[in-house]
């Protein structure tokens, strides 16, 4: 049983490792009129949005925490601690997952931020 959730999880591990640019690659949406630079203006957001790390320190906290929660409530939930590891691998993968979604949404905000101190009346 443990391994076939294993199995399920480690293509969920490659997805997201293939995933590492998304927020990078993130297009605002401007109001009004684009400069003859906007196409340079938004690579070079994006490049730097890209440069930010997909996987740091706080990618292993979030793994850790996840699999102390999980652990932790497969004992008090179940009242044993039978499946305590397969607990910790999903809450784990949980904390990783929610971690990767930060990152993204970090990655646009440094893209948007970027595109409007370049003087683009970013929307969205």
């Amino acid at each position: 049983m443990a391994s076939s959730r294993l199995f399920i999880a480690l293509p969920l591990l490659g997805a997201l490792a293939a995933c590492s640019n998304v927020g990078a690659n993130y297009t605002p949406v401007i109001d009004g009129p684009v400069g003859p630079n906007y196409n340079a203006d938004l690579a070079q957001c994006q490049s730097l949005a890209a440069s930010q790390a997909q996987v740091d320190g706080s990618t292993a906290g979030a793994a850790a925490t996840g699999a102390g929660l999980g652990a932790a409530s497969s004992v008090i939930f179940n009242d044993n601690s039978d499946d305590l590891g397969e607990a910790a691998a999903i809450g784990a993968l949980a904390g990783v997952t929610s971690n990767a979604i930060q990152k993204t949404q970090n990655r646009e905000t440094i893209v948007k931020n970027c595109m409007r101190g370049r003087g683009y009346n970013v929307v969205g």
